[in-house]
């Protein structure tokens, strides 16, 4: 190679590297005065003092509570680590999700995170699912349980949304990617969206189908919202400087690490997934009439592990774990010095 094309071929790689520096993606945590407001709930919702590092949301027999970010964004990572009510939470719903549905009521978008109470000495489940342009006729649910009890500590709940993908994380494991395809269409949430976060009253559905209610003797119920991260690209009037600093943060979201699904993350989602996958659309042959999303597990090498109504044959509810967890929490707190930590979830062995 001459020696002008190998600077020329320098210079390009400086200047790329440049690119990417610059649009690195901030994802450190925000305190709840400066990203979010209150959404609804009134003195059941209770910022940390000075509403710095965290803020609690409480469900009684009155109302729930919520907030909302000030901005909208187009693309991002989002993260909150959360604290869930303990005892019996029997059709309680703690709720993480982006959406738009205060902007386009008829055709909004939503990646959702919702945890599912349920009743004393049963596990927590966790819900996600995806809605493009008011696609909720065709909901794309997936249900799992959890590897620890989250009632007694915060564990993370994120999302990297990208123009090309969306996965979810659980303390920082994927356990769920969607993988825009041609054939989704508008199914795809593709505009800008809001980060809400509320607890409410879902009995209707959230715990067997509603067949157990909210029990308000157990109320209030309070969830704990910390390490707030909104890492976006933030949606503001046109304007050419504006333009250029939202195309370098799209470059920043696609290239971060949370928006790139590497080899060892893939292995880590699937051995989340063999192991607390509950439910999943995509093998449903019952509730579409057969009909399988585009996006989903196109070559069947899942298909085994489910029933033809969605529901994994290997994964079924327990209150496995807790037990443990409680009485190994016991000793942590008699032992002083002993690590205040949790194996990771991607250390975990299939059975």
């Amino acid at each position: 190679m001459a020696s002008s094309s190998r600077a020329a071929l320098a210079v390009l790689m400086l200047s790329w590297a440049a690119v990417l520096a610059a649009a690195s993606l901030d994802m450190s945590p925000v305190t709840f005065q400066a990203g979010y407001m209150p959404l609804f709930g009134g003195g059941n919702l209770v910022p940390s003092p000075g509403g710095r590092s965290s803020v609690r949301l409480k469900l009684d027999r009155h109302t729930g509570s919520g907030f909302v970010s000030k901005s909208a964004y187009h693309h991002g990572f989002f993260s909150a680590s959360i604290k869930l009510p303990d005892d019996d939470t029997a059709g309680v719903v703690v709720a993480f999700y982006l959406s738009n549905a205060d902007v386009f009521p008829g055709n909004h978008d939503e990646v959702d995170f919702e945890l599912l109470g349920n009743r004393r000495g049963h596990e927590w489940r966790v819900q996600t699912n995806i809605y493009g342009n008011g696609s909720t006729s065709r909901g794309r649910e997936e249900r799992y349980l959890l590897p620890f009890d989250p009632t007694l500590r915060p564990h993370a709940y994120a999302v990297a949304w990208t123009p090309t993908a969306i996965l979810f994380y659980v303390d920082g494991t994927p356990i769920r990617e969607v993988v825009r395809v041609p054939a989704m269409g508008g199914d795809f949430p593709s505009k800008p969206m809001s980060v809400y976060a509320t607890i409410w009253d879902g009995s209707a559905w959230a715990t067997e189908g509603g067949r157990y209610k909210v029990d308000y003797a157990f109320a209030p119920f309070a969830a704990d919202f910390s390490s707030l991260v909104l890492s976006g690209c933030p949606v503001a009037a046109a304007a050419d400087d504006l333009v250029a600093a939202d195309a370098k943060c799209q470059v920043a979201v696609m290239t971060a690490y949370c928006a790139v699904m590497t080899p060892a993350k893939r292995a880590a989602m699937w051995r989340f997934r063999r192991r607390y996958l509950l439910y999943t659309v995509c093998h449903d042959m019952y509730r579409y009439n057969g009909t399988i999303f585009p996006e989903c597990d196109a070559d069947g090498s899942e298909r085994d592990d489910f029933h033809k109504w969605g529901e994994s044959k290997r994964v079924s509810p327990s209150s496995r774990g807790y037990k443990q967890q409680r009485a190994d929490m016991a000793v942590a707190v008699a032992a002083p010095g002993r690590p205040d930590t949790w194996p990771a979830i991607g250390t975990l062995r299939v059975d």
